[in-house]
């Protein structure tokens, strides 16, 4: 069975520390290949500052091609509003019985984890690789059988701060692949 991590987001826009993390999973873990799930809307997230969903699947797509390890994916784009990482999980698990899921998160998500619906289920079924965030722990569950912390170069880059440094008409091309950086620029987005 391949192994697949699914690392959620909203990615708006993805960058380099998304790839670098993906990067380091496919290195440091039994994975075979890494899954951006774009995430259409994130129930703790405020949609308002999302770009449209292709737009943000595009640009996921541009950052990977090349890449056959990694993968963008639009399964929740055809499930209901908000996303919920359980159903899913679900989802995905009836559409491809031949592989293995497992989750992809940041520490600063761990900490939050058992706010998540059905977090309980999640962690007793799936393995979750934790990468490091800054100023986050895993909390208590970083302890559990399921969580696996991997080490991986901690990066402090953010979408929101991509998205700051562009309102602000600062050069980001070194945060972005080239074809996302180029398909920002012509597109003009988040200038405003």
């Amino acid at each position: 069975m391949r192994k697949i991590g699914l690392f959620f987001g909203s990615f708006n826009p993805i960058h380099v520390g998304h790839l670098v993390i993906a990067n380091a999973m496919l290195n440091h873990t039994p994975l075979h290949e890494v899954w951006f799930v774009v995430s259409p809307q994130n129930p703790m997230k405020e949609r308002k500052t999302l770009l449209a969903d292709y737009h943000r699947l595009h640009l996921a797509r541009l950052a990977v091609d090349g890449n056959d390890r990694l993968r963008a994916c639009d399964a929740e784009f055809h499930l209901p509003i908000p996303s919920y990482t359980v159903l899913t999980l679900a989802h995905l698990g009836e559409q491809y019985r031949d592989k293995e899921f497992s989750l992809i998160m940041g520490s600063d998500n761990l900490d939050t984890f058992d706010r998540w619906r059905n977090f309980d289920y999640i962690i007793s079924h799936y393995q979750i690789y934790v990468y490091p965030r800054p100023n986050h722990t895993g909390g208590e569950l970083a302890s559990h059988p399921n969580v696996t912390m991997v080490d991986v170069p901690m990066m402090d880059i953010s979408s929101s701060y991509v998205r700051e440094q562009i309102r602000n008409g600062k050069d980001v091309r070194y945060l972005l692949t080239d074809p996302v950086y180029e398909y920002l620029s012509e597109m003009h987005f988040y200038e405003k």
